[in-house]
């Protein structure tokens, strides 16, 4: 089966008569890292090919009223049969590293015995980055947890913490040879909290106690895979993506919502980074969760593990947040469901509510502060990362817009190419105030299934018409093609013509 893929002249190096000349931009540092990333789930497809099994996803989309117009990654993007065209595409764009995750339903179906199939397919697709210069980064959890293991408890039981070691060996033996960089989770705090306590995602639990047990362990898998990884290669590069925010009380002189803000830092950023880099948990977290049985689940030698040194810490940023101790005026619009209960993600803070600020807004209603993300990469280095001697990447960052496609497919999404320069800038900035940041993975690299959203949000740089599932590389893949090749990072809106893109953010002014 082959993937049709379209493709448009890049956008020309503007001479001093049409803007700014590239060459004349901010340079990029030769070593600095640029790729994408995706996730099995949201791109593979195949649903029960070659031996793979149902995952918490799969039930989840199927249940109605869970994914926005009852939306499934039954097909996705097709991305099992078309990964060798997918990556051909890659290599067009001059992506130096691709992020993907490995599927654990496919690679151990329900959580059993390794299943070859799955794995050869995991082969081909690594095998096929190497040979066209492209270094294969692999998450082994991207939130896809066997149903048959959720039927057991899911990551509210140490078991599973087990058969996360033996799914990570698995990939591992077939795989160890070929790839370099192995993180073990993607974003634990939405399977924790947005899966388990806010019921927004797989597997839909509105627990906080539930969502507190399954970050422990699924730190706790974390630590014992870095060990059981560390032990059979010690050139590994080992660690785990967080995802992040940047909490600012909207009004810092209310000792109230200096407080709601804490605890979202709390709750989202340090109940990960301090068990990981400091082998404990932070001592108010303890205090807001007492009553909810955190430490019910931590057995002796438990922070022993989650401390175990690690080699790099993946960094996603989409946006920060301003905390207030009531709600505003009008519900915000990222969140959604179709009729299901949610409630917070946070285990305790009923009393912390995000306030728009005047941003400009992506269409996940999500503010675009690409100063927060220069922000947060200094305090992770000061902080965490630095003492420790922990490479930092950012490992996502994107935005969804309300693409509108020519007639051939095409996509002029102006405001994504200023987004991912303005995000781009501001790492370039905290490099320049001495943080080492190693690279730079967007998200995503295609259009896909985005979680309960469904296909409602496009995130990718290169369209996917889900009807014929031909990709169309947007105007921001080319210009992301083009800061690669020269390594010249123009200004956010330097030769764009913002009135004619059709998707700058609300409350963007062109400079």
């Amino acid at each position: 089966m082959t993937a049709q893929t379209r493709t448009h002249q890049p956008l020309p190096i503007p001479t001093p008569t049409t803007g700014l000349v590239v060459a004349q931009g901010r340079p990029v540092p030769q070593d600095f890292i640029l790729g994408a990333a995706t996730a099995a789930y949201q791109i593979e497809g195949a649903r029960h090919e070659d031996g793979r099994t149902d995952s918490i996803w799969d039930t989840f989309s199927h249940t109605p009223g869970a994914v926005v117009d009852g939306d499934t990654g039954d097909v996705a993007c097709e991305h099992y049969h078309r990964y060798a065209d997918d990556v051909a595409l890659m290599a067009s764009l001059g992506l130096q590293s691709y992020r993907f995750s490995t599927s654990w339903g496919r690679v151990c179906p329900d959580g059993g015995p390794v299943n070859a199939k799955g794995l050869d397919f995991y082969e081909r697709l690594v095998d096929s980055l190497l040979g066209s210069g492209i270094a294969p980064w692999l998450t082994l959890y991207h939130w896809d947890l066997p149903q048959a293991l959720e039927d057991r408890g899911g990551w509210t039981s140490r078991e599973t913490v087990d058969r996360f070691v033996d799914y990570a060996l698995a990939v591992h033996d077939r795989l160890g040879d070929r790839v370099r960089t192995w993180t073990t989770l993607n974003e634990p705090f939405c399977s924790a909290f947005l899966g388990y306590t806010a019921g927004m995602h797989a597997p839909g639990r509105t627990s906080p106690a539930d969502g507190l047990a399954a970050a422990h362990h699924l730190m706790l898998g974390h630590g014992r895979v870095v060990q059981e990884l560390r032990a059979r290669d010690a050139a590994l590069e080992l660690g785990l993506t967080l995802n992040f925010t940047v909490a600012d009380p909207l009004d810092p002189s209310d000792p109230r919502d200096v407080d709601a803000a804490r605890r979202v830092d709390a709750q989202m950023n340090r109940v990960f980074l301090d068990p990981i880099f400091r082998g404990e948990y932070p001592a108010d977290l303890l205090e807001d969760v007492r009553h909810l049985g955190l430490t019910d689940h931590v057995m002796d030698g438990d922070l022993d593990v989650i401390s175990t040194p690690i080699d790099v810490l993946g960094v996603n940023y989409y946006n920060g947040e301003a905390i207030g101790h009531e709600a505003p005026p009008a519900a915000l619009a990222d969140s959604v469901n179709g009729g299901r209960f949610t409630r917070s993600p946070f285990p305790a803070a009923d009393d912390a509510h995000r306030h728009p600020r005047g941003l400009p807004v992506t269409a996940m209603d999500w503010e675009i502060q690409p100063e927060g993300l220069t922000r947060l990469l200094v305090r992770l280095h000061e902080e965490y990362a630095g003492p420790a001697g922990v490479a930092l990447h950012v490992t996502e960052n994107g935005a969804a817009f309300d693409d509108a496609p020519d007639e051939d497919g095409f996509v002029d999404d102006r405001g994504r190419t200023a987004y991912v320069r303005a995000h781009l800038g501001a790492i370039l900035d905290a490099v320049d105030a001495g943080v080492p940041v190693r690279g730079y993975f967007y998200w995503s690299l295609l259009d896909n299934f985005e979680w309960a959203w469904g296909y409602a949000k496009r995130f990718g740089i290169v369209r996917v018409d889900y009807d014929t599932q031909v990709r169309t590389p947007k105007a921001s893949a080319l210009d992301y093609a083009r800061t690669i090749s020269t390594r010249r990072l123009p200004a956010p809106w330097a030769d764009l013509d913002a009135d004619g893109g059709g998707d700058e953010p609300a409350g963007e002014s062109t400079p």
